[in-house]
């Protein structure tokens, strides 16, 4: 990861402050009411957004029903050249807008954004939604099928990475000829906020993406329950993933669901653990855990444990930690929430006899301040029935877990009820290619940690993980729904 030390300061050229997207026009909440953005490293006010509710999204929704017609009826060439001139300007931006998202999330610098190739993938499938033919029983009937947008869709994105997720949502449901009401997390509005105001500058018209910001049990919930959005999409914890689900069900709302996860990552005795140390612990530590992909199981054969537990800590204590704009690997936790969250994960893994062989605490004063910094952490002799070792704790605790053979590797590494990464260290390509059938997971990456590496590849999950995929190919084929078409000339004799 390539470490840099950014200003600290903002950019005002891209910030929004106190205001949110609603028909082209920034605007208050309807109360005047406003949540404070926090910085992670300080607990210093950042910035203020409106505190919407109800009465917001209703009018998010009128603006996107206004503008979708004249959306929909763009020819889809042309749509894909305004999301094409939206990536140009948010690369044009790429510095700014990478520090503005390190402030809000608390990350530092860790390698170009992937917006503006995210949104270029996209705008290069908005002209390519076909339809197909379809056999019919007479030559006098012709058979066909359309592809068109649902309207006025929904998405609800967290706090962990809201730039990506911002546009890789945003940007197939318009591409594909819907208006979108979207609601970014309140401790991370900022990055969408931004984005926003770029894809006007890009000339996508008033109304086409709408950004209420709020709490989520106020502006968020509003969204779903509205029987007027048509298709949501949803990021976030399992819970609330549940809570939307089941908003969606009173309307028979269709949606999409990319929920947490608890990657395991298989480590065979002829692997090569000068590649898998360190991103094993790069894979734990990036945005401090804070990523529904890391891989925060190891489970490595009994063989190797020993070498593995050992070279994982001493790898572990080479990670930096501090503020956003310093020179580190790693920063803050999001919130005092997640930090006491963090924080009790790892109590729960002592208590429970897990032997904490790195961190495990919350570093004081200095550079840290008031920030909300843990260390990372390595647990050794994890049984697989821990707490630790079945739910998601979204920080940088790593549990290791000895297994006899490759049948045990496998039911360890599926025994959660999370399925979105796994990965596989090995050199035997007859293992990995066992080991990628069957393991439950979304996505598996062999000799990679966090499933990355191709571009294009569908993103999603099994089990609570979720349903439904992102960022492939059919990303914005998701975002439609199918019309099938049957034609026969006028005064045609019935078949």
């Amino acid at each position: 990861m390539t470490i840099t030390s950014p200003s600290p300061t903002l950019s005002e050229s891209i910030l929004v402050d106190g205001l949110q997207l609603i028909g082209g026009e920034w605007v208050p909440s309807v109360t005047g009411r406003t949540i404070e953005v926090i910085n992670p490293a300080n607990r210093e006010v950042i910035a203020r957004i409106p505190r919407s509710d109800a009465a917001d999204v209703e009018a998010a929704i009128d603006a996107a029903e206004r503008a979708f017609p004249a959306w929909r009826d763009l020819n889809a060439t042309a749509r894909a050249a305004l999301l094409f001139r939206w990536a140009q300007l948010i690369e044009e931006h790429t510095a700014e807008i990478d520090q503005l998202e390190s402030q809000e999330v608390g990350r530092p610098h860790w390698g170009p954004p992937p917006m503006a190739g995210q949104l270029r993938f996209i705008a290069g499938q908005a002209d390519k939604v076909q339809g197909v033919s379809l056999p019919t029983y007479s030559p006098e009937t012709l058979g066909f099928t359309l592809r068109e947008p649902y309207g006025v869709v929904g998405g609800i994105i967290p706090w962990n990475a809201p730039g990506p997720m911002f546009v890789t949502e945003v940007g197939a449901a318009i591409a594909a000829g819907n208006t979108i009401v979207m609601k970014p997390a309140e401790d991370a509005p900022l990055t969408p906020l931004a984005l926003a105001k770029l894809a006007l500058e890009a000339g996508i018209p008033a109304g086409v993406i709408n950004v209420v910001t709020g709490y989520g049990h106020e502006a968020g919930a509003a969204i779903p329950a509205s029987p007027r959005i048509r298709r949501m999409g949803f990021t976030g914890s399992p819970f609330t993933g549940s809570l939307i689900m089941a908003a969606c069900a009173k309307n028979l709302t269709p949606l999409h669901l990319e929920l947490g996860g608890k990657s395991p990552q298989v480590v065979f005795p002829d692997a090569d653990l000068d590649q898998a140390i360190p991103a094993m612990a790069t894979g734990i530590t990036l945005n401090t855990g804070q990523i529904c992909a890391a891989g925060s199981r190891v489970v490595v054969l009994r063989s190797i444990h020993d070498e593995v537990v050992e070279r994982l800590a001493t790898q572990m204590q080479k990670i930096t930690y501090g503020p956003w704009h310093q020179p580190v690997n790693m920063g803050p936790l999001i919130n005092e929430k997640q930090h006491s969250r963090v924080l009790g994960y790892i109590e729960a893994g002592r208590k429970e006899g897990a032997d904490l062989v790195t961190g495990g605490g919350a570093p004081q004063g200095g550079d840290y301040g008031n920030g909300f910094f843990v260390q990372p952490t390595l647990f050794d002799n994890v049984s697989p029935d821990m707490t630790i070792a079945q739910e998601e704790i979204f920080g940088p605790v790593l549990s290791v877990i000895a297994v006899d053979d490759e049948q045990e590797a496998v039911r360890v590494a599926n025994g959660t009820d999370y399925g979105l990464v796994a990965s596989v260290w090995t050199r035997d390509v007859g293992i990995a290619v066992r080991m990628s059938r069957a393991l439950q997971a979304g996505q598996v990456g062999v000799n990679n940690a966090l499933g990355a590496g191709v571009i294009g590849g569908p993103f999603g999950g099994y089990k609570n993980s979720g349903f439904g995929r992102t960022m492939g190919a059919d990303s914005v084929l998701e975002w439609t729904q199918v019309k099938t078409v049957s034609m026969r000339p006028a005064g045609a004799p019935r078949i």
